[in-house]
């Protein structure tokens, strides 16, 4: 008997492929995703994540339940993520992964928490697992709200070479083979996309992602040595204000800067080795990224200079390097199976970090260029026993460090911070009774603010920092009761009620473009999520997400936290088999949500359908069709409420509601060979 749980959400097998490059494979090798026991925790195949049409890679993350992925600007910036009540900006309080390699970037030029997964290949996915809340010992910064981690795979059953065409200039090529090498296998695969939207001014995005992979052994025992390349470029339409299109300065795909936009590369090298012996597992993995980032962006029009405009460039160069141990002993308790993990991480950020004044991305003056080098160590351990067969407990902590140092060319803000937290991780499981398990976790968790406004002292010409110094490490506490039930043949339902308190919000800010702290928070929300697997070549899904977001002090500018969304749904339907026809047709709520504090402009309500049909012939080749936003939606991306200036306005601006538009309806068209 192990301490796993017999229904404790393994990687699910079996059920529709509705994609035209799904490919099935191994993969895990050198350290495998680990199960986990909560109501809102999970695991989810590559095949399912696939079967989902989608705008952008990012927005297959979309199959973690409750999550939202979207965009207010060019294709080549990362995602806007919501997860239960929170606007995560880009990653501020959701912690991404691939392959054990952190995406969130800490003292980010554009927002701390920054992932951008848009080198994302999907097809190339073997397996996700997600949580949610902060109660599992693996989870550290970013991870209060969730965590999502990314499996590429190792190997796959047979190779791949696909190409699509679609509306408004996408065209795609992707490439992904694997053969024996020696003892192991040696994957490799290319993926190139050109894309111009909707949009007045061509996004122009123009990108390139690649991977090799040589991986040897099993999951348990082997290893795996992969290296990525991705680079991309694009112009961007930022959010824009209500009133510029309501008065015919500009079109709904219009923009006011045609110069926004920017270019980013990453790099990475990173390896995986899982081995085992009469004790248990032992696992490390390691990893040095290299990345960099030219941002220009022009969020409030005129209101900063009248003359020349209010754009800005953040620059952000960095080298990440770090790593995971660990070691789960396999024994047992007076007869009972136990298992003691103890793990040890740690990450540097060498990073350049810059914001400067810019017209039509040309240098007009700097704000600040600094360096900075950002080091963090933790230690974590968790008991899981199982007492018996209907009870199991974990019972965990986890301690982080850090320590920066900061060169800035104010010097003033110049300086060194350390801090640390340690936190619990409480969970337990009861049952299956009449095939339901109950779950009850509890956890503390944290994220890092950004070291520059630990140091600053004065403010550099900018609202990028208060004068008042921020905390270096902000607290974080949850709680979560929920159950699992698998009692009809086929269908898993899950329910989750829980509470998030934080010591401090971070909020994204339209002047600057960076999120900043801000006040105490106190979120609850029940969560329901629902597979039903019907029979082996149909599926349905249905999600949904009710959360109360407040600021937990007394303020005259009132209680809501900005644009924190109230209700998330979702629901799904999925067919086909490996030959012959295969579809899916999937529907996405993002409710209305306050912009300001006092909830008297709020936002207006996102509901989208994207629909895919294909046919999968014998000889291996594959062709399907999506259509994107199928009813032509006239909503948003995504909303803000901030100040802006445009040309003829008092010199103070005016606040207004500022969205980037849904795209509309649009065709894509996929062919692939597998052979």
């Amino acid at each position: 008997m192990s301490v796993t749980a017999e229904g404790a959400a393994p990687i699910p097998t079996g059920g529709p492929a509705a994609n035209a490059g799904t490919l099935g494979g191994v993969t895990g090798i050198g350290g495998p995703l680990l199960t986990v026991d909560s109501a809102s925790a999970g695991l989810i195949t590559g095949a399912q994540l696939n079967s989902r049409p989608v705008t952008r890679p990012g927005e297959v993350l979309e199959e973690v339940p409750g999550l939202i992925v979207t965009q207010h600007s060019g294709e080549g910036k990362a995602n806007q993520f919501f997860l239960r009540g929170f606007n995560l900006d880009h990653g501020t309080d959701i912690a991404l992964f691939l392959d054990g390699m952190p995406l969130n970037m800490r003292t980010h030029a554009h927002g701390q928490g920054y992932a951008d997964i848009n080198f994302l290949i999907p097809e190339l996915v073997g397996a996700v697992e997600f949580h949610k809340g902060p109660y599992f010992v693996r989870d550290g910064d970013f991870a209060s709200a969730g965590s999502v981690r990314i499996d590429y795979l190792d190997s796959v059953q047979k190779n791949l070479a696909l190409t699509s065409i679609g509306a408004f200039g996408y065209k795609r090529a992707l490439s992904i083979a694997s053969a024996p090498l020696g003892e192991g296998n040696l994957l490799v695969a290319a993926d190139a996309q050109v894309y111009d939207g909707p949009w007045t001014v061509p996004d122009a995005l123009r990108k390139i992602s690649t991977v090799a992979r040589y991986s040897q052994g099993t999951a348990l025992d082997g290893f795996s040595v992969t290296g990525m390349a991705y680079a991309a470029r694009w112009t961007a339409t930022n959010q824009i204000p209500e009133r510029a299109v309501v008065s015919g300065l500009i079109g709904r795909y219009g923009t006011l800067n045609p110069t926004d936009g920017g270019d980013t590369s990453r790099f990475s090298l990173s390896g995986r080795f899982s081995a085992t012996d009469d004790t248990g597992i032992t696992r490390v993995s390691a990893y040095v990224i290299r990345s960099q980032l030219n941002l220009f962006n022009d969020f409030t029009d005129f209101l900063n200079d009248p003359v020349n405009g209010d754009q800005f460039h953040q620059l952000d160069k960095r080298i990440i390097g770090g790593g995971e141990a660990l070691h789960i002993f396999q024994g047992d308790l007076f007869g009972m199976p136990m298992e003691n993990e103890i793990g040890v991480q740690t990450r540097t950020d060498s990073i350049r970090v810059g914001l400067f004044n810019t017209m039509n991305r040309q240098y007009r003056s700097g704000v600040l260029d600094d360096r900075v080098l950002e080091t963090s160590g933790a230690f974590y351990a968790d008991n899981r026993v199982r007492w018996t067969d209907w009870l199991r407990t974990s019972l965990g902590f986890r301690a982080d460090g850090y320590s920066a140092r900061v060169v800035s060319d104010t010097p003033a803000n110049s300086g060194r911070a350390r801090d640390g937290i340690v936190n619990p991780k409480l969970g337990l499981t009861l049952g299956p009774w009449f095939d339901t398990e109950l779950y009850a976790n509890y956890g503390g968790g944290f994220h890092s603010n950004d070291v520059r406004g630990v140091t600053a002292t004065i403010d550099p010409t900018s609202s990028l920092f208060n004068t008042t110094r921020s905390p270096f490490l902000v607290p974080s506490t949850g709680y979560e009761i929920g159950l699992r039930n698998r009692s009809i043949a086929g269908l898993t339902t899950s329910l989750a009620l829980f509470r998030l308190d934080f010591a401090s919000e971070n909020l994204f800010q339209g002047d600057t473009g960076t999120t900043e702290p801000s006040r105490p928070t106190r979120r609850f929300g029940v969560e329901w999520t629902n597979r039903y697997a019907v029979t082996p070549w149909l599926s349905l899904e249905g999600d949904l997400t009710i959360t109360n977001a407040r600021f937990s002090d007394d303020d005259p500018v009132g209680n809501r936290v900005p644009e924190a969304p109230t209700t998330i749904a979702s629901a799904g339907v999925t067919f086909g088999e490996p030959l012959g026809w295969f579809g899916s047709l999937r529907f996405r709520y993002f409710g209305p949500r306050p912009l300001i504090e006092d909830n008297s402009i709020r936002s207006r309500q996102t509901a989208l359908f994207n629909g895919r049909i294909g046919y999968a012939f014998e000889n291996g080749v594959s062709v399907s069709l999506d259509v994107l936003n199928l009813t032509n939606s006239k909503s948003d991306q995504i909303t803000y409420a901030y100040v802006s200036r445009l040309p003829g306005e008092p010199a103070e601006g005016l606040i207004d509601r500022v969205f980037h538009p849904v795209e509309p309806t649009a065709v894509r068209l996929t062919i692939a060979g597998r052979f």
